[in-house]
């Protein structure tokens, strides 16, 4: 298998690290990189996933340039020739997997949209009828398409800990009504028009998650975006309502996961040759349908 990088290390400067991506401040920019590590319900597990943060890169990148000027969001570039000292004399660790973003105040909400009955929507809908508390119709089966979108905000969580779904009325009191709107309005209409170019190459967009900031005073489209770590997407010539669906995601290390009884707590197992192997596929396999590009490192 190809090497992974866990984390980065450039000299003399501090990073922060998330669950997945090491963030280096600059001022008035950040350098987000997009490691190989991979978490799965919340904890980052031992080993990493080949090629996962530059397909993450490379995805997201596809999306900016695919959502164009309609949609101001935080690059500034992905070329590491074109970031700062020491940046810059470190290829062999930034190359492919890291961007240098407008330095933005965070929205500390994720904005969730969901256009079928999966994952824990399924499962509050088994118990209550409902999705994050808003009521739908009887008789769905797991992964129906839904009626309609469904906007589902949640509280961002530190690592370790677990995202909390909160209400529409919950999140204007966080962040104030008309950028709740305003964040809420822009995720439906990104997802709408994702899922439908989606759909083209022959992929189901199920559900994702968006993250947003300001930068004098407007509010841009920030992190990753529409990436197989934020989104649900399935296979549409092997979609099936009534069942779970294949997914161009970490799904094969969840139901190793269960298969183990992993408590989804404390510090990450160390992952099976094949399960990594399967994995990397798939994130592959996602860029190369969505984009229509092969994959090259």
């Amino acid at each position: 298998m190809a090497e992974t990088i866990l984390q980065t290390s450039i000299e003399r400067i501090e990073c922060a690290r998330g669950k997945v991506r090491d963030i280096y401040d600059l001022g008035d920019k950040l350098l987000i990189v997009a490691t190989d590590r991979l978490s799965a319900f919340d904890v980052v597990m031992a080993n990493g996933i080949p090629y996962k943060g530059i397909v993450l890169t490379k995805i997201s990148r596809f999306w900016f340039d695919f959502l164009g000027d309609s949609i101001e969001h935080h690059l500034i570039s992905d070329d590491v020739n074109d970031y700062p000292e020491p940046f810059c004399e470190h290829p062999d660790q930034l190359e492919g997997r890291s961007m240098l973003v407008k330095k933005v105040n965070v929205l500390p909400v994720e904005c969730v949209i969901r256009g079928y009955l999966a994952g824990s929507g399924w499962k509050e809908y088994k118990q209550s009828g409902t999705v994050c508390g808003q009521k739908l119709p009887k008789g769905l089966k797991q992964c129906d398409k839904l009626p309609k979108l469904i906007f589902t905000p949640a509280t961002k969580a530190e690592r370790g800990a677990h995202d909390e779904n909160i209400s529409f009325e919950r999140c204007a009191e966080i962040i104030g009504k008309d950028k709740a709107r305003y964040v809420r309005d822009k995720s439906m209409w990104i997802f709408k028009k994702a899922s439908e170019y989606a759909e083209s190459r022959g992929i189901i967009l199920s559900d994702t998650k968006f993250e947003w900031g300001i930068v004098d005073g407007r509010i841009i489209l920030i992190d990753e975006v529409l990436t197989p770590d934020s989104s649900r997407f399935w296979p549409g010539d092997k979609y099936e309502p009534g069942r779970d669906q294949e997914s161009f995601d970490k799904q094969f290390v969840r139901n190793y996961l269960e298969g183990i009884n992993f408590d989804k707590s404390g510090p990450g197992v160390v992952l099976p040759v094949d399960i990594v192997e399967k994995t990397s596929a798939k994130y592959i396999e996602c860029y190369e349908r969505l984009t229509g590009k092969k994959f090259t490192v």
